[in-house]
């Protein structure tokens, strides 16, 4: 007693609280700041509609979700309505090449477009050269020879061709030097017109030919655009007409491809346009850039991993650091990335800096795509709408599984019927072909002509066919689609289990279940709720100041 009465005189002596209260006062703070971290990790997680009971703050965020949808939606059908007249132009031009340059062209004939006799091949250049020599006289369009300072650029004619070769079919003998030489002439336009005046020494090797490649450029101006807005591009059309002669087979087929190169006029002037209705739409750019780098902005981070690992003592699992990497922030963080970045493009080719309107569309495409799917989340703050997004996020480590497996037979199929259907059916003709016929197998299309079309010139491989189209399908559709669904609908149903049952499933849960606290109960407030870390501050300041005046 002596001891105990010795050591509250110590005490009271210094004016100093004893050690139970020290020990008390610190266990009320702590337990203070817990709860004030579960309230806040508690408004983390609820929707826009209790944030605004819980705190009267108003869905900014959704709303500028919202009206980002609404502008960037308006932005991607402008674009797009301006793409798809590139993409006519160069579509008509393509086609309008056909019909000027490949004689007794028919549309949609390209498929058996060919030559069979020697004359015919010869009759098949001159046409070319004389349509290529007369051009101003017989287009319709505004097309033009590409010039090279004052010179106009030529029309080459480069011939493919073994250097040396000898070959006797009747007598099954050949002697084949394999190495292809090239061999090159030039026409110029509105000269020698003709093939007879132009090259009166050309001459095919048929025997020994591989390929004649006829290649010049022609320009032209999309002028469709002006009625849009927009100020025309400059085209540079480089035609190539390929007589194709590698198979050697007696069949020479013919095709014309054109390589596109869009630039900026060098001189233009617009007249009956203001400037203010073309320059619109890059303003309007402007603004859907502002609003996705504030988009941007508005992602925020969570202190629960910190507290636990500071203050509990134990690392957070990553199941439940999961929950705070919110997969629907991260989407909206790239889909505004990719969207500033597609405006940016759309500027420079709105103001001529820049051409490449696919790589263009690639990014507000997928912004655009990104941005839509977003809406998602906001659906997920209903119940009914809740658990399907629970289950597709449950589901998906084991789906990706599912499919990795399920990928490799399907890979032993491609394969194997590449390389032995490939010769006698024309969807296995490439393996690229082959993937696309099988998936359209494994979604019941086009499944009766893939059967029918297979050639019966072989019966081992005819009877190989059957069995392994009705293995493929048989598998595919009946046991491995329907152990898919099966793995959808036991998340489902464990997901709707949980649900019901109420009980919490991860630390993280059971930490906020103890937090009872409506959101329109007032506890939220920001005055409360800064108050547990703002009370410290002004504890902190006034021991500080008591210290100052002791000292003094």
């Amino acid at each position: 007693m002596e001891a105990s009465s010795d050591l509250y005189d110590v005490y009271g002596s210094d004016d100093s609280p004893p050690l139970w209260e020290d020990h008390q006062h610190q266990c009320l703070q702590d337990l203070e700041n817990v709860e004030c971290l579960r309230r806040k990790i508690k408004y983390y997680f609820m929707n826009p509609c209790e944030k605004y009971h819980a705190r009267g703050r108003k869905p900014w965020k959704l709303i500028l979700q919202l009206v980002k949808i609404a502008i960037i939606t308006v932005q991607l059908v402008s674009f797009g309505l301006s793409n798809q007249m590139v993409v006519t132009f160069k579509e008509e031009n393509l086609l309008t090449f056909k019909h000027l340059f490949l004689k007794d062209y028919v549309d949609g004939g390209m498929d058996t477009y060919a030559v069979y006799r020697q004359a015919d091949a010869y009759d098949h250049i001159d046409h070319i050269i004389r349509q290529y020599g007369h051009l101003h006289n017989i287009t319709v369009g505004n097309h033009e020879y590409e010039k090279n300072g004052s010179l106009y650029t030529p029309l080459s004619v480069c011939q493919e061709f073994y250097r040396n070769g000898t070959i006797f079919p009747g007598n099954e003998t050949f002697e084949i030097d394999t190495k292809v030489e090239t061999d090159c002439v030039n026409v110029y336009p509105m000269y020698r017109p003709s093939l007879p005046e132009a090259l009166p020494h050309f001459e095919l090797h048929f025997k020994r030919m591989l390929s004649v490649k006829i290649t010049f450029v022609l320009k032209a101006i999309n002028l469709q655009t002006v009625r849009h807005r927009e100020l025309p591009d400059c085209y540079d059309f480089t035609v190539m007409i390929t007589f194709n002669n590698e198979a050697h087979s007696g069949r020479i087929k013919i095709d014309l491809e054109n390589d596109v190169d869009i630039n900026e006029c060098r001189d233009w002037k617009v007249t009956g346009a203001s400037a203010r209705n073309i320059y619109l739409t890059v303003l309007f750019d402007c603004l859907i850039i502002v609003t996705c780098v504030t988009s941007f902005s508005l992602c925020t981070r969570s202190e629960y991993t910190h507290y636990c690992k500071n203050n509990c003592g134990k690392e957070v699992p990553w199941s439940d650091k999961l929950e705070f990497v919110n997969g629907w922030y991260i989407l909206i963080i790239v889909s505004d990335m990719l969207t500033i970045i597609g405006s940016i493009l759309k500027i420079e080719i709105q103001t001529k800096v820049l051409t490449s309107y696919d790589v263009c569309s690639i990014f507000l495409g997928t912004g655009t795509m990104f941005v839509w799917i977003g809406v998602i989340r906001y659906m997920g703050y209903f119940r009914k709408y809740n658990i399907l997004i629970l289950t597709l996020r449950a589901a998906f480590p084991n789906v990706i599984r599912f499919i990795c497996c399920a990928g490799i037979i399907y890979l032993s199929y491609c394969f194997c019927g590449w390389i032995v259907l490939g010769p006698y059916h024309e969807k296995f003709r490439t393996l690229n072909t082959v993937s696309e016929c099988l998936f359209s197998l494994i979604n019941g299309d086009d499944m009766f002509p893939t059967f029918k079309n297979m050639k019966q010139k072989s019966s081992l491989v005819w009877i190989f066919s059957r069995v392994y189209l009705y293995t493929f399908v048989s598998l595919f559709i009946y046991m491995i689609l329907s152990l898919f669904i099966t793995i959808i609908t036991d998340t489902y149903d464990t997901i709707k289990q949980q649900q019901q049952s109420g009980n919490p499933t991860s630390e993280l849960q059971k930490f906020l279940s103890v937090c009872k606290d409506l959101p329109n109960s007032g506890v939220f407030r920001l005055d409360e709720n800064n108050g547990c870390f703002l009370d410290r501050c002004i504890n902190r300041f006034k021991k500080h100041q008591e210290r100052l005046t002791s000292e003094a």
